[in-house]
């Protein structure tokens, strides 16, 4: 099993190496500035259904969370941002890490993000995942889970330097994103377990995710 704070913590180390000072701070200008917004007290909680939903994978099947929880019994549901994320890229492959141990214990991982299928083919390809990879155009399930945010005006530049297109990648031009999200959904359509940051460099660990499911086994 990966350790996904500490993959974080050496991709941070590196990064702050590469970019410039200046632009290191604008970033976390902007993160302090969603974080201040509290924007996560909106998203669903412990305790709350699940709203669901029929979304298209990476082969463009459209696959149904209802149909899911009657073949499952947990689905660990992730919102990432883009396959342009690098901390997106590390958490997918983290939750890789884990997919036998959950299937062992009827669980399965559901990741969704704003991209076109094909985008999603190339996050699931890129990152050798053996799960469902979903598309949510124009983030319509992420709004209804009370994620979505408009990317910092002063970030877009700073994303294009360093070759993230989220326009083409998303295919729309709002500039709108998913906060990182873990959710684990029991047969019930319940919420046992909600992780929501406005920093999307924190992510759920797997660990975590694991024990939240054998507890509720």
């Amino acid at each position: 099993m990966l350790r996904l704070q500490e993959e974080i913590k050496k991709y941070q180390e590196s990064f702050k190496q590469k970019v410039p000072q200046d632009i290191q701070e604008l970033m976390l200008k902007a993160t302090k500035k969603l974080q201040e917004q509290k924007l996560s007290k909106n998203a669903l909680k412990v305790g709350d259904k699940a709203i669901t939903f029929k979304l298209k994978n990476a082969n463009y099947k459209e696959i149904c969370l209802e149909e899911q929880l009657k073949e499952n019994d947990f689905i660990v549901l992730n919102f990432y941002r883009g396959q342009w994320c690098p901390y997106c890229n590390l958490e997918l492959q983290a939750l890789q890490s884990i997919n036998a141990q959950l299937k062992a214990l009827n669980g399965k991982i559901i990741a969704i993000s704003p991209q076109t299928p094909d985008n999603s083919l190339t996050t699931k390809e890129k990152n050798e995942l053996e799960f469902e990879v979903l598309s949510d155009e124009f983030n319509k399930v992420a709004k209804e889970y009370g994620l979505v945010f408009s990317l910092d005006e002063e970030l877009r530049p700073i994303y294009k330097s360093f070759g993230i297109d989220i326009i083409t990648a998303n295919n729309e031009d709002s500039f709108e994103l998913p906060m990182p999200a873990t959710f684990v959904i029991n047969k019930n359509k319940e919420i046992i377990y909600s992780f929501v940051d406005e920093d999307y460099t924190k992510r759920s660990e797997p660990q975590t995710i694991l024990d939240i499911i054998q507890k509720n086994k």
